[in-house]
């Protein structure tokens, strides 16, 4: 490969490291070059990009990116998931994909801002509900206390109400 290729790879590469918030190593070993395209089209449409790239790139790529702790989980054969936006949503479709499609492709580490995560670490992340039912839990557990102030504090109330109901209705009878 020509000095100003690889170059450009690596700028390419340095790129989207530093543009991504999540960055999942993967072990392709085993995958037919039809299996590839789906998975990388799969992803694709999912707003996450997917390159295998030689490791000696990546190390290149990781210290110009100032992501040097990438290194610790690019070992061997690795394709590399870069996720942009949520880092939960990277981490479902790629988990969903390979469940779906039973894939003999392992996931060898993660890369979150600068913490390495391990396999283990990416499944619960994968697991996670969506950031919308979180926050939709996180309101119903805000609100659940403002709703029970609100019953201690109108239980008189609706005693007094009942009361004064039947005191009517026996006096008009």
């Amino acid at each position: 490969m020509l000095k100003e290729k690889k170059a450009e790879i690596v700028s390419n590469l340095a790129d989207d490291l530093s543009r991504s918030s999540i960055i999942i190593a993967t072990n392709y070993q085993g995958l037919l070059a039809k299996q590839m395209a789906d998975l990388r089209n799969a992803l694709t449409k999912a707003g996450i990009g997917y390159h295998v790239v030689k490791n000696s790139l990546v190390y290149r790529a990781a210290d110009q990116a100032s992501r040097p702790h990438l290194k610790d989980i690019v070992e061997g054969p690795v394709a590399l998931a870069f996720g942009y936006d949520d880092a939960i949503n990277t981490a479902k479709a790629l988990h969903q994909y390979i469940k779906s499609t039973g894939l003999a492709l392992q996931i060898k580490g993660g890369l979150l801002e600068d913490r390495v995560l391990l396999p283990e670490e990416l499944t619960s992340l994968a697991n996670l509900p969506s950031r919308e039912v979180l926050i939709s839990r996180l309101l119903g557990q805000l609100q659940a206390p403002v709703v029970t102030l609100h019953n201690i504090l109108s239980s008189p109330l609706r005693g007094l109400l009942t009361v004064l109901q039947n005191k009517a209705q026996t006096a008009s009878k």
